[in-house]
């Protein structure tokens, strides 16, 4: 079915070509009152349209749901299907990623954290600069509020820096009761393994092969890399550490989490402390 603007457009080009305009509006179906007619949505979306596309072009990753959430920050109030038709009508889109096909098995996710700072997940990112420095991250996840701890950046990171930089964590927010990590050397290393014993840490590792099982992790160092890491074109090192660092702020300060209902980690965080019993939990 052709639309009633599709439908003026037509009878305004046959005009152009010749055609009288009642002969063209009969054949189209057009009334000749409604050549005229301008939609005042155009004037009202006017405003909506042109933060929504800042937005995208700021975060460029970020799909219509996130920016539907940045918009009614900003004050733009607005349903989620209104968002979706001014996202179409801006021709705007994300790169769509590839899907891994998994075989389907019943995996339970063991030690599922019950409160904030119960459990602490850690791993490794891997980039370089353009100057053909390594990059080296640890990133460290609570995994209950999402928030992300820290990322240390540097060349090279063993298990002694591993250490260095929990036991920092430890002493800015307590220390967890488990430590959830795949089976990389830095995190079976007999030093850590040693240290975690000191502090009274369970060490949970994941079963070789399943990353899945150390979910969250996996899951932030996926947005770390599509947003940051994939975004950004780093000269060297120092300006690396910097942007990440940024980067990080904006991660638990502004970006809604869609598994925390779009709260930022910091806000779900600080919903948590406030309260013994949040009213309701979001799991990915």
């Amino acid at each position: 079915m052709v639309s009633a603007p599709a439908r003026r457009q037509q009878v305004a080009y046959a005009t152009k070509r010749g055609l009288s305009q009642r002969r063209a509006c009969a054949l189209m179906s057009v009334a000749r009152s409604a050549l005229d007619y301008e939609s005042r949505l155009i004037v009202k979306d006017a405003p909506a349209l042109a933060a929504m596309s800042i937005l995208s072009a700021q975060y460029p990753r970020y799909g219509y749901r996130r920016i539907h959430v940045f918009l009614e920050r900003q004050g733009h109030r607005m349903s989620i299907d209104r968002a979706w038709r001014l996202w179409r009508r801006a021709k705007l889109q994300v790169p769509k990623k590839r899907s891994r096909k998994r075989v389907a098995l019943a995996r339970t996710r063991p030690q599922a954290p019950l409160a904030a700072g119960q459990v602490w997940a850690y791993d490794f990112v891997f980039d370089a600069c353009a100057n053909g420095q390594q990059l080296k991250c640890l990133t460290v996840i609570d995994e209950f509020t999402r928030e992300c701890l820290a990322i240390d950046v540097a060349g090279s990171i063993r298990s002694g820096r591993v250490i260095e930089v929990l036991a920092r964590l430890g002493s800015l927010h307590g220390m967890p009761k488990v430590l959830r990590s795949d089976n990389g050397p830095e995190f079976v290393s007999k030093a850590l393994l040693k240290w975690a014993t000191s502090q009274n840490l369970d060490i949970a590792l994941i079963d070789p092969g399943k990353p899945w099982q150390n979910g969250t992790t996996e899951s932030f160092n996926g947005k770390f890399r599509d947003e940051c890491l994939s975004m950004e074109w780093f000269r060297n090192r120092i300006e690396a550490k910097a942007v990440i660092d940024q980067w990080r702020w904006h991660y638990n300060q502004i970006r809604p989490h869609s598994s925390l209902g779009n709260q930022t980690p910091a806000a779900f965080k600080k919903l948590c402390i406030s309260t013994t019993k949040p009213e309701t939990v979001f799991q990915e």
